[in-house]
């Protein structure tokens, strides 16, 4: 089975990780979040730590992602578009659209996009102004596990990092 190797910052060692933990209304509703982006997760791990007042850490996970993307409810986001903006705007007004799927992946609204993100949900940006500026951003990568026996079967936990 291949597996790709993924991150989750945090001020916590994390070796079985909870879906339901997560605070809901998030990007891709409420799971456990993990990146293939090593800096990413190591600046996630540092913005909590800071706020915490804690020790970061990087946990690393081996993920089965090929067997979930064939064996599991999917849902990928290849791109900052209408597809995931809307997506992106559901899952912060609350209306859960991750309730369907198991898994997923895309780009993440964090402080390139954000601002963007909220003009649009203000209704102080339209559609096409709004997709014009998220294009000119390469989408970082999340990665949220939402069930947790998809979870428990394909993210193996592989160690941690104090950084």
């Amino acid at each position: 089975m291949n597996k790709i190797i993924v991150y989750h910052g945090s001020t916590q060692i994390v070796q079985q990780p909870i879906c339901s933990f997560g605070r809901p209304n998030l990007d891709f509703g409420q799971g456990f979040y993990v990146t293939d982006l090593r800096k990413q997760a190591l600046e996630w791990a540092q913005l909590v730590a800071n706020r915490k007042k804690e020790q970061p850490v990087l946990n690393r996970y081996l993920l089965c992602r090929e067997a979930i993307l064939t064996q599991a409810k999917c849902k990928v986001f290849k791109e900052y578009d209408t597809d995931w903006l809307d997506f992106i705007v559901k899952s912060r007004i609350g209306l859960n659209p991750s309730k369907d799927y198991d898994y997923i992946e895309g780009g993440i609204a964090n402080d390139r996009v954000v601002d963007t993100v909220n003009l649009y949900m203000a209704g102080l940006m339209d559609l096409t102004t709004a997709l014009n500026r998220l294009s000119m951003h390469r989408p970082n990568n999340q990665m949220c596990l939402l069930n947790q026996s998809i979870t428990d079967k394909y993210l193996i936990f592989d160690g941690t990092e104090t950084i």
